[in-house]
């Protein structure tokens, strides 16, 4: 590396690479850690790709796979893992570094970590590297066509089964029972059982977004659809997230839009009431994704095959999100989705087209009213008529507010419904509070779901930049009501950030039941919480079965 003469150096780095397969030394380890630090720090330097690093680090893994005693011998059990780190670094941007790659024959023994020949932490970045290189669409057929099938049924196993995994093989062991080279790598020699813990939760929620975007790049080129939209798959897709752990990866919701863009894809999503309602979830929640969900929801809804499926269970959701104005830089969503809703509207009206459920019906005509026929109402109002609606609606919510301060709390639904209806269009200030208020009552009578129609509403006429905090704190409790814990995580810290943002708590502290609801949601939502459990019940069983053995004796 130190080389000053170039043609001397770069024949030096060549046999170095030909020589590290071949050699047994106890520096190996130092070298290819050090490699991997240069591969993240440099990804698009051509130097080492173009001298054989890709072969150099495809024989170490297969040598780590066939040569056990190798492998088990000084520190050698670390350099399968750097080796299959580097390779996915340097096919991360650079098309010509991942052709390059697939030449020199690493794409076998990364599926061989990936049937997890060594551990999950090996298979972790044997994964990525493989997403990383199947992204590349001019080398895709050539990188991964012959193992296709394979690929993807593992990619599925590792999504569904990854977390039960990292939890019963480390998380859930004893300090003392874990792999010392786990720890290791894990806390990069820091130490430390609390750090130990949260790598190896992000490293768990990473491989399973990994797997999930290896998937993807399947489903975006309509490659073994069959596979991927298998019923107890997709369904088991719905309950993954990677939370806080990974708040970057829209993996889960990436790979849905990607199925929602094929035929296949969305007939075996309309199909499944579970998925579209987890969308319909996710469409109405304060989370990064929530755009994604929508276009799911309106790909579907604009395939005449799957239209009518998607609305039975979609528009009683939908509906209260007809007044969202831009998200994610995107304007007049809520236009987009009354004329999605709306499309047909006319069938219903004139009663060519029914609906299994009457609320979907209700929910249309309340589109209709509130998006037609009342904006061309009020289009024609007089200044007088605007005046006097104005002063009926403060008079409306001045009553509700004193019936609900007085414990009649239905009666201050009604004011506060009334109100809504004499309510101009153009007031959006004043429907928002009049929505939260109502969301509140509705808190009170524990309704949840119409406390979450509200709030949303309320959410829909605030601002993106600055929703309105009393109604991301209504909502949450609702969703906590309905036992949907991360929405109800998510809209929580929401409200608290925009709390701290304006300055509204005294020594920028979260408010005590604020912090209360986080502790609970998290708690609920801890990325091995269904692992620990699932571990939990085996145990019990064990328990069980050892105590019936013994009373029968």
């Amino acid at each position: 590396m130190n080389e000053p003469d170039p043609s001397r150096r770069k024949a030096r780095i060549i046999k170095a690479f030909q020589d590290l397969p071949l050699k047994n030394d106890q520096e190996h380890v130092l070298a290819l850690s050090s490699l991997w630090n240069i591969a993240m720090m440099q990804p698009n330097d051509p130097e080492f790709p173009s001298l054989g690093i890709f072969e150099c680090m495809a024989k170490l893994i297969h040598k780590g796979i066939n040569d056990k005693n190798w492998l088990l011998s000084d520190q050698n059990i670390y350099i399968p893992y750097y080796a299959a780190h580097t390779i996915g670094s340097y096919t991360m941007n650079k098309v010509q570094f991942a052709e390059k790659a697939v030449e020199s024959g690493v794409v076998f023994p990364l599926i061989e970590l990936m049937r997890g020949k060594i551990t999950w932490v090996e298979q972790r970045v044997a994964v990525r590297a493989l997403a990383h290189i199947a992204s590349h669409e001019k080398i895709f057929e050539e990188a991964i066509g012959v193992n296709e099938v394979e690929i993807v049924e593992l990619a599925m196993e590792i999504a569904m089964t990854c977390l039960k995994e990292v939890f019963d093989e480390f998380v859930g062991l004893e300090p003392s029972k874990r792999l010392k080279y786990h720890c290791d790598l894990v806390t990069r020699g820091l130490g430390g059982l609390e750090i130990e813990d949260r790598k190896a939760e992000e490293w768990a929620s990473q491989l399973q977004c990994w797997s999930l975007n290896l998937l993807n790049c399947f489903a975006c080129k309509e490659k073994s659809l069959n596979l991927i939209c298998k019923r107890e798959f997709l369904i088991e897709l719905c309950g993954i997230w990677g939370g806080l752990a990974n708040p970057t990866s829209p993996a889960v919701i990436r790979l849905l839009r990607s199925l929602c863009q094929t035929k296949i894809g969305r007939q075996s999503v309309a199909n499944l009431q579970e998925v579209i309602r987890a969308l319909c979830n996710l469409s109405r929640s304060s989370d990064d994704w929530q755009l994604m969900a929508i276009d799911c929801l309106l790909l579907l809804l604009k395939d005449p095959e799957t239209r009518h499926k998607t609305m039975e269970v979609s528009v009683v959701f939908l509906v209260d999100l007809v007044e969202l104005r831009s998200i994610g830089g995107r304007p007049k969503v809520g236009d987009t989705i009354t004329q999605a809703l709306l499309q047909d509207y006319h069938k219903i009206k004139y009663g060519d087209l029914k609906f299994q459920r009457k609320k979907v019906e209700r929910a249309l005509k309340e589109t209709w009213d509130l998006k037609v026929d009342r904006k061309r109402r009020e289009k024609f109002m007089s200044e007088q008529e605007i005046r006097e609606r104005k002063s009926m609606v403060r008079q409306l919510k001045q009553k509700g507010n004193l019936n609900f301060w007085s414990g009649n709390i239905e009666k201050a639904v009604m004011e506060y419904t009334e109100a809504l209806h004499m309510c101009p269009l153009k007031m959006r200030k004043d429907r928002l509070v009049l929505h939260s208020n109502r969301a509140q009552c509705y808190l009170l009578l524990r309704n949840p779901e119409a406390v979450i129609s509200d709030t949303t509403r309320a959410l829909c006429l605030s601002s993106a930049v600055s929703p309105h905090g009393k109604s991301l704190w209504r909502r949450s409790q609702a969703y906590d009501m309905k036992g949907l814990a991360k929405e109800s995580l998510i809209d929580c810290v929401t409200f608290v950030h925009g709390r701290m943002k304006s300055g509204q708590t005294e020594r920028a502290e979260i408010p005590s039941y604020a912090a209360r609801m986080i502790n609970k949601q998290m708690n609920k939502t801890w990325l091995f919480a269904p692992a620990k459990s699932r571990s939990f019940n085996n145990h019990e069983e064990l328990l069980e079965s050892h105590g019936d053995s013994e009373s029968l004796n």
